[in-house]
């Protein structure tokens, strides 16, 4: 078997307040792999998301991603290899177009300018963006926004994807359309959600965090179907009418 895409080995970390997020955390994951990271609200999901990239760093444990271990020397071919998505696509919308927020990344890697913007269209279209590219980001639906956000890391064709909550305040048909195109895609792939119906649509392996820990990991389809587990773990059903 080929060594691990990413390494998670037993991450600790604890926010200035005291809160401990994360109480050693390890896993990996094999390039091509499709993971549904699963957890009630404060399991510590988001902290873990950004610790893949280096925007946080580990109190104790490693994360070492395609062999390269997660350090201030390293961030640069890090972030080359790990595509994050915020949450809140604000976070990554921030000039004065649409197609210069997407372009940023590539055109500050050295990618020449037509290349770059050869790419953002033809991810624009993917995504049911074309045509906005002229537009500033917060003239955006909220659910646009949140496909803008995705666009600006899909340019750069990472070899993992990490997605924060990538359906929310999505409508029914950009939430179809989004997990048709991320299905078809063909990067490793770690989704933190609540969307248990998505994460089923686009993952065969399910790691659920709960407290900071790592509390099942293992397919994704039979935990799915075991409602009363899902339970115990914090979760519900995701045909449940209630969710």
């Amino acid at each position: 078997m080929s060594p691990p895409l990413l390494q998670v080995e037993e991450v600790v970390y604890t926010y200035p307040d005291g809160t401990r997020a994360l109480g050693g955390v390890g896993f990996e994951l094999q390039a091509g792999e499709r993971v549904a990271l699963l957890g009630p609200t404060g399991a510590g999901k988001s902290t873990l998301l950004l610790h893949l990239n280096g925007l946080l760093r580990p109190q104790s444990g490693r994360v070492i991603v395609d062999g390269i271990e997660v350090s201030e020397e390293t961030l640069r071919e890090v972030r080359r290899r790990v595509g994050l998505v915020f949450q809140e696509p604000d976070d990554q919308l921030f000039l004065p177009t649409l197609l210069e927020d997407v372009t940023f990344g590539p055109l500050n890697e050295g990618l020449g300018a037509h290349e770059a913007e050869h790419r953002a269209l033809h991810i624009l279209e993917e995504l049911g963006l074309e045509g906005k590219g002229s537009r500033p980001a917060h003239h955006l639906s909220g659910g646009e926004r949140r496909l803008a956000a995705l666009a600006t890391v899909l340019i750069s064709r990472p070899l993992l994807l990490v997605l924060d909550e990538p359906t929310g305040s999505l409508d029914a048909r950009a939430r179809q359309r989004l997990v048709e195109m991320l299905a078809a895609r063909s990067e490793t792939l770690l989704v933190a959600t609540h969307d248990l119906a998505a994460a089923g649509a686009l993952c065969d392996r399910g790691i659920v965090l709960t407290e900071g820990r790592v509390a099942a990991d293992g397919l994704l389809a039979p935990l799915l179907a075991a409602p009363n587990r899902l339970a115990a773990l914090g979760l519900r059903a995701p045909f449940d009418p209630t969710f």
